[in-house]
Formats: structure tokens, C-alpha cells, sequence
């Protein structure tokens, strides 16, 4: 994981204490605080694409939702009137991840125990909505799953009350209103899940498949403006999703990504390659560093674009994060053919001045980006000459030093070699020549 700066560090701690001034002001028990910067340290260890920050707001987050929980349980209040499955659905749809979901639902029973002084059966019903929720809620991609989820949880409940209650079935309104309970708080994630996301500068699968629409204005205008381009980043989707799948990291976040990581290219599309025509390039009538400015300033273009857009960050590293530091190879080499006896050509001027992957999934997209680039300029794309190309563009990729951030091992980097050689070996398949009709 890097480093925070000074100023994150500051804002990091600052949040921290406001989280236990808070729960101090609220008289919340100590061991709700202790619990969650437990669950934090341990977040912080085992889950390295989660940042910091967000660890403490998702402290601050329980310390709010255990207010109600504390005035409920405390005052005599009915039960059935904490929503138990709120937080877990919302943990489970924000960072899609059950292991650590599943723990901030252990955090947030440990707590409300502690709150209502080893109440038992509270605890019970917070810990079983919580898996339940984390369980049915995972890895969605319609809303209508999450108010699957509530109805399932809601069941849950009202099981987990009866049988609690040893099965002695009195007042059915408390039943009613337990299976209406994991109905509202499913219907109230979905209301305040973009605020979250907005909070959490994160995207969700819903999100991401709202964004992989190609009605959205950015897609639209690469059909438009840059066909090549947009068929660029289709190829490259599919084989990040496809590698995804095959070493477990978040194929719909890869494939989205792709989808924009070039859409810099949109303010001088006809000096890319992939939007040129066959016979003519724009770059013939340019030196070698200009050229190199020009293709390399796609990535400051792009990252423009998505501010402007709003588009979250979680896409805008993808954008970003596409080339690393790598070498324009190809102009670097135009500029040693020119080189007189009294200039040199240094290798940084035409490297990228971009951060390298630091997540699985960007690295991802980098690999199949080149791939793909490769792969069509192959002349005879034959199964021997891909799995050459696929191989020796993914060992110089490692050998230069653009996967040094990630968490990519190497028998990880063997499965995306395989995916990227059996897609690509799909695409350019071989045909058969189907002989014309003669006319008589």
C-alpha cells in the first residue's frame, strides 16, 4: 500500500478523533470505538486496494448507525425498529468484497452487544441480517437484487426471532414488522447508495453497468468521432474481463474501464494509428518529439475529460494509470534513425509522465491495451505468432518495471497470458475461402 501524504495523514487522524468525540458526546460504550479501529487495522492489512480514508469513514458510518440502535435498546423502543440489515448492505454493495463485509457485520454485533449490555438476542439479529444480507446482496448488478435481499433478510429475521423465542408465536405485528424491517432498509440502500458512492469517491456494480451503457455521451462520441478507437477499447474490455475472471479481480471494473481508458484520443483522434487510414499518417509530416508529445498528452486529455464528466475515480485510474511510465517505442526509435552527430535522444523524454497500475485490474487493461496493439499489426496473426507476441509483450512489460505497483504474481501473469492468447486466437481465427458461383 503507498504512503499517505502529510496532508492525508492529518485529515486521516482528525476524522479518527472526530469519530470518538463522537461516540463519547453520544455515551456510546467504549467497546463500539474499540471494536471498529480493530476492524480497521485489520482492513488496512488485508485489503490494499481499499484506501485509507475510507477504513474511518466506515468507523464514523457504524459510530452514526449504532445512535439509533442505542436510543432504541436503551429506552424500551421496539425492536424491530433498527434497521439491522442497513450497513452490511451497504458495505457489501459499496466494496464488493464478503470477507471484509462479513467482519463489519462480526464489528457491528460485537458493538450493539456492548450498547445494550450483552443483549443476546439484538446481537443475534444483527449478526444473521448482516451475513444474510452481505450473502444475498453480493455481486450485484441490478437494483432489483438488493430488494431480493431485503425480502430474504427480512424472512431471516423473523425465523431468527421465532426460534429465539422458542418457537412461541405471540403478537404477530412484531413478525410483520421484522420482515418489513429487511424491506425498508433495502429500499432505503438503494436511496442513499449514490451519496455513498459520491462520499466514497467509489462505484458500485450498478453504477459501472449504468456507465458500460453506450448511450452514455463519452461512448457516443467515440463511435462517432473515433470508430477505431472504439473498437480499440471493446477488444481490450474483453480481454481484461476475460483475464479478470481468471485470476479474481473485479471483471466488470476492468471491462468498464476499458471502455474509457482512451477516450483522450477524442481531441486528435486522426493522429492515432488505430483512425488513420491504411496509406496515410498524419504523423509523416511531424518530427519524432512532436509526434511523441502528441500521443503521449491522450492521457492528460482523457483525465480532463473525466473530470469533466464527473466520472469516478475508480475509471479515471484506468485512464490515468494505461501506460505507466512505458516507452513511446516507436517514435523513440524514429528519433535515433535522425539523430545527428551533435544531439543525443534521451530515453525519459519519450516515457510517459503517469503513475504505473497499482491495482490488479488497471494493470490488467496495460497488458491487454499492448496485446491488443501488437496483435494487430501482426500481418499473418497465426496461434504460434500470438502466443509469441502475447508473451514477449507481456515478459517486456514486466522486465520494464509497470507492474512493480500491483499485486499481479507471476503465475497470475501465466493465467492472463493464456486468456489474452485464447481470446485474441478466437478473434483472428482463420477462415475458409468459399469458391464463387460461375454463371453459366
Amino acid at each position: 500500500m503507498t504512503k499517505l501524504s502529510g496532508k492525508k495523514e492529518i485529515k486521516t487522524y482528525i476524522f479518527a478523533i472526530a469519530g470518538f468525540l463522537f461516540a463519547a458526546f453520544a455515551k456510546i460504550n467504549i467497546g463500539v470505538p474499540f471494536v471498529l479501529l480493530l476492524l480497521h487495522c485489520y482492513a488496512k492489512s488485508r485489503q490494499p486496494n481499499l484506501k485509507v480514508p475510507q477504513h474511518l469513514y466506515l468507523i464514523f458510518l457504524f459510530l452514526l448507525a449504532f445512535v439509533p440502535s442505542y436510543f432504541t435498546i436503551n429506552y424500551n423502543l421496539p425492536v424491530y425498529l433498527i434497521p439491522f440489515s442497513l450497513v452490511p448492505l451497504l458495505s457489501i454493495l459499496l466494496f464488493n468484497n464478503l470477507e471484509l463485509s462479513l467482519l463489519l457485520t462480526l464489528a457491528i454485533s460485537l458493538s450493539v452487544a456492548f450498547v445494550s449490555s450483552n443483549s443476546f438476542l439484538v446481537a443475534i439479529l444483527f449478526f444473521a441480517s448482516g451475513i444474510s444480507g452481505c450473502i444475498f446482496a453480493k455481486g450485484t448488478r441490478k437494483r432489483t437484487t438488493v430488494i431480493r435481499a431485503g425480502i430474504a433478510v427480512g424472512v431471516i429475521q423473523v425465523l431468527v426471532f421465532i426460534f429465539m423465542e422458542r418457537f412461541w408465536i405471540g403478537f404477530p405485528l412484531r413478525y410483520v414488522s421484522l420482515f418489513i424491517n429487511g424491506l425498508v432498509s433495502s429500499i432505503i440502500v438503494l436511496g442513499i447508495l449514490p451519496i455513498f458512492e459520491y462520499l466514497f469517491n467509489t462505484v458500485t456494480n450498478i453504477s459501472l453497468l449504468e456507465l458500460a451503457d453506450f448511450n452514455q455521451p463519452l461512448l457516443q462520441r467515440l463511435v462517432m468521432e473515433a470508430p477505431g478507437t472504439y473498437h480499440h477499447s471493446l477488444v481490450v474490455g474483453n480481454l481484461s474481463e476475460s483475464a479478470c475472471r481468471a485470476v479474481g479481480a473485479n471483471a466488470l471494473l476492468a471491462r468498464v474501464g476499458a471502455y474509457y481508458h482512451d477516450i483522450g484520443k477524442l481531441d486528435k483522434a486522426e493522429y492515432f494509428s488505430e483512425n488513420q487510414e491504411v496509406r496515410e499518417s498524419k504523423h509523416d509530416a511531424l518530427s519524432p518529439e512532436m509526434s511523441k508529445l502528441i500521443i503521449m498528452n491522450h492521457v492528460k486529455e482523457g483525465v480532463e475529460l473525466a473530470k469533466k464528466f464527473r466520472l469516478s475515480q475508480s475509471i479515471t485510474d484506468f485512464i490515468e494509470q494505461h501506460h505507466g511510465n512505458s516507452l513511446v517505442y516507436y517514435f523513440y526509435r524514429r528519433a535515433l534513425e535522425k539523430l545527428e552527430e551533435d544531439h543525443e535522444v534521451k530515453e525519459d523524454g519519450f516515457r510517459y509522465h503517469c503513475p504505473k497500475p497499482t491495482t490488479k485490474e488497471t494493470a490488467i487493461v496495460l497488458l491487454a491495451d499492448s496485446v491488443e496493439a501488437a496483435s494487430r499489426a501482426l500481418k499473418e496473426p497465426t496461434a504460434g505468432k500470438i502466443s509469441e507476441i502475447v508473451h514477449k509483450v507481456i515478459n517486456n512489460k514486466f522486465i520494464d518495471g509497470q507492474l512493480d505497483e500491483c499485486d499481479l504474481t507471476l503465475k497470475d501473469l501465466e493465467k492472463i497470458s493464456e486468456v489474452f492468447i485464447r481470446v485474441l486466437g478466437g478473434i483472428y481465427h482463420s477462415r475458409i475461402n468459399y469458391p464463387e458461383e460461375h454463371k453459366k
